[in-house]
């Protein structure tokens, strides 16, 4: 089937699904395969629950006229959703680098949605089957797109940009993520770097942090805006306070490295013409979700919850802004950093290391790679180990940092402090 006949089904309803528990009416089912799934056999199941035609590539399942033979479903959702977004003809901001990514892309969608009709990627759905959906979920009210994009390996982003076609571009960072996939920071540097090569080549343009050097080399071929001039720190004690021009922003995040993220959703408002009062209301009323950063008050503690990911450079930058917070009984919790193959156990060293050096009174490590590394700190294998000596302390009054990488499920702390 062409694509552009596709298309024209599409149309009808803008509405694409993947998964038949959540399937909506007048959808069209794409039936994804994976290693433990194969969505063609859920075909006739979809058109049961509404949708109007079910895509598959295995003839056996083609059993109704509204089940559709595809060479590859997903390689038909993406060139689906990149014909779409070239019918849109509105800017798509493409956002990737290795922390901060999502945070950036919320605060972003917060302020240009002040003023305009803007979608974006829904949580971390960043990866090549959640940026297709992304652009498939925008309809003709829609004013502007902002696609977060994310990769573990080299040519990933590349696909993306191919994809989502991007007309401004911004890289938060280049950071010790997925090093196991990149082999290592010079290949983060060239995976991540893959969506200023797009926009060299298509014209676009990158918002740029000055600050960074790197990014100042990777963009010197691309035409820039740089972060507003007058944008300074004001104080970040818990939560990150910018004076902007003549006006005071007082987010509701904290951490020092959540100033390059408001800069960044500072000047892509400022692009887009808003006014200065709507940009510092859109970041006033922001509050961070699904334990991103979240302080939270819980019977006598003060607690940073930041347990949704980590990487080398995060947990880094986590544990230098905690350092500087003000706050009575420091305590931090860490859990293990995934992803890091050859450079997992000096990445961990690293991070005990610097905890150390930094004098913290208090630290609990978790996990079998911090169970490795040399500290003067406590450390447990596992978090049911944690779990039984933390049931021996009163950590009352305390400021405590809860960090680790997502499978390390640290938000199941909270419950054990009371």
């Amino acid at each position: 089937m062409k694509i552009e006949e596709l298309y024209k089904y599409y149309k009808q309803h803008f509405l694409v699904d993947t998964d038949t528990r959540s399937i909506r009416k007048n959808t069209i089912f794409f039936a994804l395969k994976g290693p433990n799934f194969n969505g063609n056999a859920f075909a006739e199941k979809a058109l049961d629950a509404g949708a109007i035609f079910s895509i598959v590539e295995e003839p056996i399942y083609v059993t109704k006229p509204t089940i559709l033979l595809v060479e590859n479903v997903l390689e038909t959702l993406q060139k689906l959703a990149n014909y779409h977004r070239k019918q849109l003809n509105i800017p798509i901001i493409g956002l990737t680098g290795s922390n901060g990514k999502t945070t950036t892309k919320e605060l972003i969608h917060a302020v240009i949605s002040k003023k305009y009709k803007t979608v974006a990627t829904l949580g971390n759905l960043n990866n090549h089957i959640g940026v297709p959906l992304t652009l498939l979920s925008m309809n003709a009210d829609t004013e502007i797109g902002i696609v977060e994009m994310g990769a573990n390996h080299q040519k990933e982003i590349e696909l993306l940009t191919h994809i989502c076609a991007p007309n401004l571009g911004y890289v938060t960072n280049f950071g010790k993520a997925h090093l196991e996939g990149f082999r290592g920071v010079e290949g983060v540097i060239k995976g991540k770097s893959e969506l200023y090569t797009y926009l060299k080549n298509e014209g676009g343009i990158a918002i740029v942090n000055p600050d960074d050097k790197i990014q100042l080399e990777k963009t010197k071929e691309i035409e820039r805006i740089f972060f507003e001039k007058e944008l300074t720190l004001k104080k970040t004690n818990p939560f990150v306070e910018v004076n902007y021009k003549s006006i005071s922003i007082k987010s509701k995040m904290i951490g020092t490295y959540n100033f390059t993220n408001i800069c960044a959703a500072v000047t892509f408002g400022q692009y887009f013409g808003l006014e200065s009062i709507d940009i510092k209301d859109a970041l006033e009323s922001y509050i961070h979700s699904n334990n991103r950063s979240q302080v939270i008050k819980k019977a006598t503690h003060r607690i940073i919850l930041d347990a949704y990911n980590a990487n080398p450079t995060s947990m880094k930058a986590a544990i230098d802004s905690f350092e500087m917070m003000e706050g009575k009984n420091k305590v931090l919790i860490l859990g293990d950093m995934f992803e890091l193959g050859e450079f997992e156990f000096e990445e961990h060293q690293k991070i005990a290391s610097l905890t150390l050096t930094a004098n913290f009174k208090t630290v609990f490590f978790v996990g079998e790679l911090f169970h490795k590394v040399a500290t003067d700190y406590l450390q447990f294998k596992e978090f049911n180990d944690l779990k039984k000596h933390l049931k021996t302390q009163d950590l009352s009054n305390s400021t405590i940092l809860i960090k680790g990488s997502r499978g390390m499920q640290l938000e199941r702390v909270l419950e054990l402090l009371n």
